[in-house]
């Protein structure tokens, strides 16, 4: 899709493509999308999940065809529609929605967090599949949470804490790291991970904006190389994106040498050169989990290596 918003970097805003389920409004952001499609003959898979529709071939390339309505509890619609293809976590997915509106352009501070109302949680996590809300006229868009959708149908493709399990574990809480990240699932996730590799000492924000917040305290406070010895963020984030808190950080004199570490579903070429263009010291697909405390590692013993000279 072409689209001037992916060549800007650390506006703080993002691109929502507004589509059409029943009398719904939904959107997903820009970023995640490949392409737009009228609806295709799907192949049925047999004994698949109940919200795939099946697979379908374009352009040589096998893609599996999610039904939103399904996935959102609709009764299935008539046979047309578009599919969005998007593209995250290294996955290539198509979702079939009944129509696509268009395009809007916003500041991740008008997008609302639900409250637990909307996502009730389960085992201490969030449990729905909204990650935010917005308010266009005299409608409100719901902004769908896609990796927890493929994520609940395919539990392969989410984050796993066993990607861990051979890496040795000491202690390495003298080593604090600040994490940004909205979805509470994967803020777990990633916790549980620093934590078995012994980073211990962890400060966890819910957005970028709670993150650059607690940077500042300790930056007016002259302590915010003590308390903090590695930055990891997610892009996506109500308030104050990833993107957005690394040019923050990277341009201030007296935080740009912390080491940050853009961690995300989103990155792809495009992506990664936004995100180097920042300054960011690292980027990770989320799948990758596996090397984000070999990253983490590097990065803080070169950090403290030079912080100690």
């Amino acid at each position: 899709m072409d689209t001037n918003i992916l060549l800007e970097s650390g506006t703080n805003e993002l691109e929502i493509l507004e589509f059409v389920l029943g009398d719904n409004y939904y959107g997903i952001n820009v970023a995640k999308i490949k392409e737009i499609l009228l609806y295709q003959h799907v192949t049925p898979v047999p004994n698949g999940h109940e919200c795939v529709e099946g697979i379908f071939m374009p352009r040589d390339t096998m893609i599996s065809v999610i039904s939103l309505r399904r996935c959102l509890g609709l009764p299935d619609g008539d046979m047309d529609g578009k599919f969005i293809i998007t593209n995250f976590n290294k996955l290539n997915i198509a979702f079939h929605v009944d129509e696509v509106v268009g395009i809007h352009r916003v500041s991740w501070e008008e997008i609302i967090k639900p409250d637990a109302t909307i996502n009730v949680e389960k085992n201490g996590v969030a449990s729905g599949v909204s990650t935010g809300v917005i308010k266009m006229q005299d409608k409100l868009v719901v902004i769908l949470d896609f990796e927890k959708i493929v994520s609940d149908i395919s539990p392969e493709t989410g984050l796993k804490v066993s990607d861990l399990e051979n890496y040795v574990s000491k202690d390495r809480s003298k080593s604090p790291i600040l994490l940004a990240e909205d979805s509470p699932l994967l803020s777990k996730l990633i916790t549980e991970c620093l934590r078995k590799a012994g980073y211990t000492n962890l400060i966890v924000n819910a957005n970028g904006q709670e993150a650059w917040d607690k940077l500042v305290a300790f930056r007016d406070a002259g302590t915010a190389h003590e308390n903090v010895h590695l930055i990891i963020t997610d892009i996506e984030m109500p308030l104050m994106d990833g993107h957005r808190l690394t040019k923050l950080v990277k341009e201030d004199s007296n935080l740009k040498d912390i080491p940050l570490v853009i961690f995300s579903s989103l990155i792809n070429d495009e992506i990664y050169r936004k995100g180097e263009s920042l300054g960011a010291d690292a980027q990770l697909t989320k799948p990758e989990i596996g090397n984000l405390v070999k990253t983490v590692d590097e990065l803080i013993e070169k950090y403290e290596k030079v912080r100690a000279e």
